[in-house]
């Protein structure tokens, strides 16, 4: 059988299925965020926090706004692209709530 994929599709599910990306979105569509603020609510490394950020980035869908001041303030912001994924965060989380089961150690 060949696959009829849509190469955008593809794409697409290849970049929010990435390990925490999906996390980091969600955390992100409650407004700008320090990287310090996120790397305290998300359980990840400070090094593939930023590792996903700087895809994000690269992808136009996050802002990385730097401020000069002393010490220097980095805060990080959705793109008008990034908030167009909040109905597909929101949708998933939907899902989530109906659909998956949660072991007792991880309630």
């Amino acid at each position: 059988m060949e696959n009829n994929l849509c190469p955008r599709f593809e794409k697409a599910m290849e970049l929010i299925s990435k390990r925490w990306v999906g996390l980091i979105l969600s955390e992100l569509l409650q407004g700008t965020k320090r990287f310090s603020e996120m790397e305290a609510d998300l359980p990840i490394s400070g090094r593939l926090l930023s590792d996903r950020l700087k895809m994000l980035e690269k992808e136009e869908i996050v802002i990385r706004n730097v401020y000069s001041e002393f010490p220097v303030r980095i805060e990080y912001i959705l793109s008008d692209k990034g908030k167009a994924l909040e109905p597909v965060i929101n949708a998933l989380q939907v899902w989530a709530d109906s659909h998956v089961e949660l072991n007792e150690s991880v309630k």
